[in-house]
């Protein structure tokens, strides 16, 4: 590590990284480093990070989206987002960020990205100015936004924005985003039947995490 960079907080640690806030001479920015992911998992690890470093080459110059900084095949550098997950600053009866977080959802389509891991609160991003961001690209897909795969998951994305209107803004939903909530689509349905229960296995019985959001033990 270069003298000019230290440290500031460890943010998060599982299986496949660990994520700091580090400092340099230009700022705070996040750091996933994957010097300490074991062998068996060293393959998938790198693999998502790649992922990420590609999805967020997608969202350059996107506001409320980190930037990449770096991605040297071991640590993937971006910038740093001032803010807290959405289940520790809950945007309760805030209609102009549920607006506001449509609308950045539209604009990361239209790149061509859909990021297919919004369910969870700690993807969102409550700003210290109180707008939304999105965080946590491993799992993003890229792709044509016209073909009908894009635009499924998409959807998908946008259903899992309205389920968090829901628990906190659920007087503001419109008879229209009801209706996306209640069709369920045959992704979804494909995803409960066969991909959660392994992913719940691989979870929890293989990588020991504890909390139900995927995000690694506890600290």
């Amino acid at each position: 590590m270069s003298p000019e960079v230290t440290e500031v907080a460890a943010l998060k640690a599982d299986s496949f990284g660990r994520i700091a806030l580090m400092r340099d001479g230009d700022g705070l920015f996040v750091r996933r480093d994957l010097a300490h992911v074991p062998w068996w998992l060293r393959l998938p690890a790198w693999w998502l990070a790649r992922r990420e470093a590609r999805a967020l080459q997608r969202v350059d110059g996107l506001e409320a989206t980190p930037q990449l900084l770096r991605w040297d095949g071991r640590r993937l550098d971006r910038s740093y987002l001032d803010g807290a997950a959405m289940y520790q600053r809950p945007p309760r009866g805030d209609l102009a960020y549920f607006r506001q977080a449509r609308r950045l959802l539209q604009r990361l389509h239209r790149r061509g990205l859909a990021h297919n891991d919004l369910a969870k609160e700690a993807n969102w991003l409550v700003l210290i100015d109180g707008t939304p961001a999105i965080i946590d690209f491993q799992l993003a897909t890229r792709g044509d936004p016209r073909s009908r795969w894009m635009r499924l998951l998409a959807r998908e994305d946008l259903r899992h924005l309205l389920k968090h209107k829901r628990t906190y803004c659920p007087q503001a939903l419109t008879p229209v985003e009801r209706r996306v909530l209640k069709r369920h689509s045959w992704l979804r349905e494909a995803w409960f039947a066969t991909g959660k229960p392994v992913y719940r296995f691989v979870t929890r019985r293989i990588l020991h995490w504890e909390d139900n959001e995927g995000q690694g033990p506890k600290p």
